[in-house]
């Protein structure tokens, strides 16, 4: 029973992390060792072996806590995650979530181990699929001081979300906290540009013909502050691209730039160049361009421009705006919502949108649609003639909503040239409050007594001087069957005349946008 009881205490010992009866007697306990000793301490060779035993434990106790201060003050510049999980955390490379000292480095350190970690089979030719790893921001507040990139292209399925980024006060002015591109990709792209200034299309042409950078990239719970000194988020020759949640301002040139490539998704966002919700006194000042999508095949889908010059610029074929809010600088200080500058090659879609104060500018416009839209505050569209052509236009059921100030609600601008070449253009079914409807459709009635009847079809009629068919009913009270004629629709009247007086009304209706 003696000898069983040593193991026991010698496993209660040694399990105890700290033992402040050491230096204290403790007369009441008795071991019944053999030869036992005073209790008040240890003698013989058990006492020197219980020492040495605390002793270790002590030593023990004092590395783990230098250890632990340690990986709190100084934390590790290097992180592999556990074997099997795809998730970087930034804040384990030294990133400071904070955002009081510069995390660029850290940061760039695990977008390239991010770059360079295995991955499964490929998506697009060229593009090594990364199986859906993931960078973290872990909730944190990042200053960086030069863009954030991947080492180089050719890579897919990653994720980078969850945080927020700020530039410095000495970050580059001309480039974007985040840019999907390789540094040659964008000279390339921009050298593209300048080689083909003739037209925009050429560039996206020439840029797409080319294999792409990056697929299924996706950006997300993002807040991107610019502090003034560029832009946000830049994606250049990239496929199926996702920017999802993101709050992007303090941009000087533009929130968002996609160049070439094409599906690229941006959904649920916000941009301002000022943090503000209207009404800003500074609005006038404002400058910068929300979204630019110089590309093909990209949707815009329940996004906020909340304060920029230019609320979204499209430069690209085949995109779809839908569930858009621009108020991001009103018309009356030379403020654009949607801007189309892609002459003769629009083929846009603008669904269920809210422009508020204002409106949208489409150049040239051919195979534009604008539908199911609110213009509040007297914005209104205007058709920019660049080379005179206007054809496959459908601006209906739209709601439009001014002060009573006159202003149409579809306006030309030809000062560069006229529109000459005017086809499939409809402009009708929608309501108007406080401003002038314009329309490329017309009725009109006129009651009268004589040979002649004129029909003044100017103050609806939006293209001047232009009436392709005309439909009319003559009615007369009076006996007999005079003959009626269409003489004449030039400028935008119509003219009817019978070869005898008589007392009657016509009614007549027109149409200017089909052939």
């Amino acid at each position: 029973m003696t000898m069983a009881s040593k193991p026991l205490l010698f496993f209660i010992l040694s399990s105890l992390p700290f033992f402040p009866f050491l230096s204290t007697a403790s007369p009441s306990l008795d071991y019944s060792y053999p030869s036992p000793a005073p209790a008040t301490h240890f003698s013989g060779g058990r006492s020197s072996h219980y020492h040495r035993h605390f002793s270790n434990l002590r030593k023990l106790k004092s590395s783990l806590s230098v250890r632990h201060d340690s990986a709190i003050s100084a934390p590790s510049p290097s992180f592999t995650p556990p074997s099997g999980a795809r998730v970087y955390h930034v804040t384990s490379y030294g990133a400071d979530p904070t955002g009081k000292t510069d995390s660029t480095e850290s940061l760039l350190q695990a977008f390239s181990d991010v770059y360079n970690s295995n991955g499964e089979g490929s998506l697009m030719d060229g593009i090594r699929n990364l199986g859906g790893v993931q960078i973290n921001l872990d909730g944190g507040n990042f200053l960086i001081s030069r863009p954030l990139r991947l080492p180089g292209v050719g890579v897919g399925n990653v994720m980078i979300h969850g945080g927020s980024l700020r530039a410095s006060d000495d970050f580059p002015s001309d480039g974007y906290l985040i840019e999907l591109s390789s540094s040659s990709a964008a000279k390339n792209f921009n050298n593209q540009k300048t080689i083909n200034n003739s037209s925009t299309h050429d560039a996206i042409l020439t840029s797409s013909s080319s294999s792409y950078s990056y697929e299924y990239i996706s950006f997300k719970d993002l807040l991107l502050d610019s502090n003034f000194r560029g832009g946000g988020i830049s994606v250049i020759n990239s496929l199926r691209i996702t920017i999802d949640n993101c709050y992007i301002t303090h941009f000087t040139t533009i929130g968002i730039s996609v160049q070439g490539g094409h599906e690229a998704y941006i959904r649920t966002s916000f941009l301002g160049q000022h943090i503000t919700a209207g009404g800003d006194p500074g609005e006038r000042n404002f400058s910068g361009t929300g979204i630019s999508l110089v590309g093909n095949d990209n949707a815009i889908t329940d996004v906020v421009i909340f304060s920029a010059a230019t609320g979204i610029l499209v430069s690209g074929q085949a995109n779809v705006l839908t569930g858009v809010h621009c108020y991001n600088k009103a018309t009356g200080f030379g403020g654009t919502g949607i801007y189309l500058q892609l002459p003769g090659l629009t083929q846009t879609r603008i669904l269920n949108s809210y422009m508020d104060y204002t409106g949208i500018v489409a150049e040239d416009p051919v195979q534009l649609q604008i539908v199911n839209t609110f213009f509040l505050g007297d914005s209104y569209i205007t058709l920019k003639s660049i080379n005179g052509v206007a054809s496959g236009v459908n601006i209906v059921d739209n709601m439009f909503s001014g002060s009573d100030k006159g202003v149409a609600i579809v306006q030309l601008d030809e000062s560069k040239s006229a529109f000459k070449q005017i086809d499939q253009v409809a402009v009708e079914r929608n309501n108007v409050k406080g401003m002038q409807a314009k329309s490329t459709v017309g009725s009109a009635e006129l009651e009268g007594n004589g040979t002649s009847w004129v029909l003044d079809f100017n103050p609806v009629l939006l293209f001047p001087n232009l009436i392709k068919n005309v439909q009319y009913t003559f009615r007369s009270s009076d006996n007999g069957f005079p003959k009626h004629i269409v003489r004449n629709v030039s400028d935008n009247q119509v003219v009817i005349e019978t070869d005898v007086a008589v007392v009657g009304s016509v009614f007549a209706t027109v149409d200017q946008g089909m052939s």
